[in-house]
């Protein structure tokens, strides 16, 4: 059939005009009027995903039994296997190093100097304890004096942090992080994180979020408003930028806060059971954080290393010489052994890290298998005679002493005072009703054996110093007026275990441990004001938005 070229063209153009309509609709579409009333919300925030923070790798979440061991020899019987599901995290490429720390401690004494009398305990407080590389039978003064600060030692994870020095690091990291992000976003002067600031305009997230005007010590020099705002659609079509704005959280770019991981978190990470994944199950359960029942690499390139860095038996931390098992006799620098499924570094050996749970034998997934963790103190912005939120001054800051005798400050110039949440946050709620949920059902009065559930008043205050379930020491450290220190120790012998409310779960082996100890699943407690030259730590972050950054793959 014969086709002129006046219908060619008609078949063109209609062509032309219906992808005009589709393009047109497609713009249109664009600008979504809201679902909710109608509105045009052009210029509200636009979906963004959260960007990985300086140090961090991404963890997609899954469900995977928690606490199962291939082996028990120690018959603890604190790792029954549970069933546990977590979220999608970031956490660090490696552990925090003597460099990583030692950034903070220069930042903390050209803050708050030690020769400042209203802060000469803040940097004494957070340089760790270089005396734990001491042993009575051993010579250990080299790692004693150099193993911090040396630059041979730069790459090498920290050690000699407690659990709450470790915590203070990681809040440290947040306000760091978050400060260079408002800088580089035209929302802080350029500079001022280091030429502008002092002990009494140092920068906090949340101080900053909660009032921008009076951050930084209320500076508008340094806190400013004209930054770079959301682009918004003026009524004759060009584009402007919005000025005088602060940045908020809706804004997309404050990352959230590094902390300590979850147990949880810590042993699906160091497991990383997604490598043995196909489909939609895991085919088989690892022993170590790599595939295969030894310790020993069997690729060709590397057959016969050791994949991690520990103990190799009685006296043999390292081999012999020329032919070392695992090339260090102590520490060893981070990304010494190849990664893990995830992309972790020395998730077993080198050094075991601290988690951010209390530690209890039980793990309660009846209660809860969903990002499960013991230790929630809950808190609340505190609210002045002013009614403003109350912001932590040198005459208002609180130091911590330990049971150690260390003192510690408890918060910074610049934060936000905290106190734990009342009646009007838990009134009627079902999810929680108190701020201090350590002991709930495995502790607390309600769960002890002692508890007598028809007693009243009276009778619980005849029954508070009878026998409790977790009977342990009680250290106390005070002063006098002349500010001496008095120690207390607790020399009764009728306590029954060293758990408390201030013990902490460590993970992972270290180069002091068998491999026994390299099971993601083994878990051991030790003080959380406390330090030890083979325990150190990593940081994490919550992920916020989608589970995943990619589509389902059929198999790995």
């Amino acid at each position: 059939m014969k086709v002129d070229k006046i219908t060619v063209f008609r078949l063109m153009l209609s062509v032309i005009v219906a992808l005009g309509f589709a393009s047109c609709s497609k713009k249109s579409s664009s600008k979504s009027a809201s679902r909710a009333t109608g509105w045009n919300v052009d210029n509200k925030t636009a979906a963004k995903k959260q960007e990985a923070g300086p140090g961090l790798v991404f963890v997609e979440g899954g469900t995977f039994t928690m606490g199962k061991v291939q082996d028990d020899v120690m018959h603890d019987w604190n790792n029954t296997p549970t069933q546990q599901h977590v979220q999608s995290f970031y956490m660090d490429e490696t552990e925090v190093t003597n460099f990583m720390y030692l950034e903070y401690l220069d930042w903390v004494k050209n803050v708050f100097s030690p020769d400042d009398e209203n802060y000469k305990d803040v940097y004494n407080g957070v340089v760790p304890d270089t005396l734990v590389w001491r042993n009575r039978l051993g010579y250990n003064e080299t790692m004693t004096n150099n193993y911090l600060r040396h630059p041979a030692y730069a790459d090498y994870p920290v050690v000699g942090v407690n659990w709450i020095q470790a915590v203070d690091f990681a809040n440290w990291r947040t306000e760091r992080v978050n400060e260079a992000i408002l800088e580089k976003n035209g929302y802080l002067k350029k500079n001022a994180k280091t030429d502008d600031v002092t002990a009494d305009n140092a920068f906090s997230t949340e101080a900053y979020l909660a009032s921008p005007s009076t951050a930084r010590g209320g500076s508008e020099e340094i806190v400013l408003k004209r930054a770079k705002g959301r682009a918004v659609k003026s009524k004759d079509g060009s584009v402007q930028e919005q000025k005088n704005v602060y940045a908020q959280r809706s804004s997309g770019i404050i990352m959230p806060e590094y902390r300590l991981p979850t147990e949880a978190e810590w042993e699906y990470a160091a497991a990383a059971d997604v490598g043995q994944r196909e489909y939609n199950i895991y085919k088989g359960q690892k022993k170590y954080p790599w595939s295969g029942e030894y310790t020993r690499s069997g690729k060709r390139q590397s057959r016969g290393d050791q994949l991690a860095n520990f103990k190799q038996g009685n006296g043999d931390y390292g081999g012999i010489a020329g032919w070392s098992d695992d090339g260090a006799d102590i520490t060893n620098a981070v990304k010494s052994y190849p990664a893990n499924d995830f992309g972790l570094y020395d998730m077993a050996g080198n050094v075991a890290e601290w988690v951010a749970d209390v530690y209890r034998p039980i793990i309660d997934n009846e209660a809860n298998d969903f990002n499960y963790f013991r230790g929630n103190m809950y808190t609340k912005n505190k609210i002045g005679a002013d009614g403003k939120v109350e912001i932590v001054t040198r005459e208002n800051m609180k130091y911590d002493t330990l049971s150690t005798g260390k003192l510690m400050a408890r918060n910074f110039p610049g934060q936000i005072a905290r106190v734990p949440v009342d009646e009007q946050e838990t009134y009627l709620r079902q999810n929680f009703d108190k701020s201090n949920n350590i002991g709930y059902r495995d502790g607390d009065k309600q769960s002890s054996k002692y508890y007598n559930f028809g007693a009243s008043e009276a009778d619980g205050e005849k029954e508070k110093n009878i026998a409790k379930m977790y009977n342990s020491p009680v250290h106390n450290v005070t002063t006098d007026s002349l500010g001496k220190m008095i120690r207390k120790y607790d020399r009764s012998s009728k306590r029954t275990t060293l758990i408390n409310d201030k013990i902490r779960v460590y993970k992972g082996g270290s180069w002091r441990d068998r491999a026994y100890w390299l099971d993601p699943a083994q878990r051991r407690y030790f003080p959380q004001d406390m330090a030890t030259d083979y325990i150190g730590f990593r940081c994490a972050m919550s992920r916020v938005g989608s589970k995943s950054d990619k589509r389902k793959t059929p198999r790995n």
